[in-house]
């Protein structure tokens, strides 16, 4: 049975069984009277959300629902929740959810005092120290899937529709107050994003790996979320009920958001535009992806794969051996091998190339690469050709 417990890193958070019903306090806490609550249609018809609006219900807290968040969350998305939130005098966000709800609330909270455009803020360059910090609400998040680690970021993705774009939002401030990771939220998850979140988070930790310059600091939590993965992201595929599984899930989705601030790289260059492009979940693009993106980058990243190796028992230590490791963990996941599969069209090949090589977190792969480097890696990943 795990712990329950509270720490500070790099947030306050709240960790443990049915810490949910802990709502009424975190909220007193923030001095939070009347949130916002965001989510998405599916969940908002779960039992875990009545759970929640129960929770509240029996403090008297007043509250308002908003739960017009696409999978990949868009800027009008964001631009009604805005609305919702004024019309209702909210103070507060409760962000609930997966990585889509967690990046709607974050971004909900975060533009509820603006005046510039949600665009405006884009990770380029300083535009956050555009922000009026006094119009950013506060947020609770509480992640019911085990992969984005939104809840630990001060970012956003969010969807331009209409240049079909994924754009990263930044400010510090967009850092939630408190999250309650609670691993009951995650036991009814379809197996499908049991599989796809648990390797989003897994590609989170080994591009912040990988990713070159020093962080000794985001590399050490980088290599534990990836053990952490390695021991339980089969289990509680198996064992959707099992308490330790899905925290340390959860755990590790942290562990691995909190990493990446050293960086990302081209398994996120791609997925992004698939997301914008094609709407694939962010989950099974980077599933799909990974391994092509691994051996592209084999000549550089070989003496980290070996120490990973070393530290997860993978036997034969190499790079080779650790993307068989990977495929044979998403095959066991029921996980695609080729975008083809997952019905990703291949005639936009040189445009998702270029418009990679744009992405921010191409910047931080761990080699240099190109546009024509990222559409080979993509025809890769669509063919299932791993002789990059």
């Amino acid at each position: 049975m795990i712990q329950t417990t509270n720490w500070n890193y790099p947030t306050t958070v709240w960790f443990g069984k049915e810490r949910i019903q802990e709502i009424d306090k975190a909220l007193l806490q923030l001095n939070i009277k009347n949130p916002l609550i965001v989510t998405d249609d599916a969940l908002v018809k779960l039992p875990i959300m009545q759970d929640l609006l129960d929770a509240l219900n029996a403090k008297g807290i007043p509250f308002t629902v908003f739960s017009d968040v696409q999978p990949n969350p868009t800027g009008e998305n964001v631009q009604n929740g805005v609305e919702v939130y004024k019309k209702n005098r909210n103070d507060g966000v409760i962000a609930f959810g997966g990585g889509s709800a967690l990046d709607a609330g974050k971004t909900i909270a975060f533009m509820s005092g603006q005046t510039l455009s949600v665009w405006d803020f884009e990770d380029v360059g300083d535009n956050w120290s555009q922000a009026d910090e006094n119009g950013i609400a506060k947020t609770i998040a509480i992640p019911t899937t085990a992969g984005t680690g939104s809840e630990v970021g001060r970012a956003t993705v969010i969807t331009d529709s209409i240049n079909h774009a994924k754009k990263i939002i930044f400010h510090p401030k967009m850092l939630p107050s408190i999250v309650i990771l609670d691993p009951v939220l995650t036991y009814n998850l379809p197996k499908r994003i049991t599989a796809w979140t648990g390797i989003d988070a897994l590609v989170h930790a080994i591009e912040a790996y990988c990713a070159p310059g020093f962080h000794p600091m985001a590399d050490g939590i980088a290599m534990e979320a990836i053990r952490l993965i390695k021991e339980n992201l089969i289990v509680a595929y198996k064992e959707p009920h099992n308490e330790n599984a899905r925290a340390y899930m959860l755990v590790a989705a942290m562990m691995g958001a909190t990493a990446f601030q050293k960086g990302l790289g081209s398994v996120h260059s791609i997925a992004h535009q698939l997301g914008g492009l094609f709407n694939t979940p962010h989950g099974l693009a980077n599933s799909i992806i990974l391994p092509y993106a691994l051996q592209q980058n084999a000549d550089v990243i070989e003496e980290k794969m070996v120490k990973l190796c070393n530290f997860l028992d993978i036997k034969n230590p190499s790079t080779k051996s650790f993307i068989e490791f990977i495929l044979s963990l998403r095959e066991l996941l029921e996980i695609p091998h080729t975008l083809k599969e997952a019905d990703i069209s291949n005639e936009r090949a040189k445009e998702i190339g270029e418009l990679a090589y744009k992405d921010p977190s191409t910047a931080t792969n761990a080699k240099s690469v190109d546009a024509k480097d990222l559409e080979m890696l993509f025809l890769a990943a669509y063919r299932g050709d791993l002789n990059l």
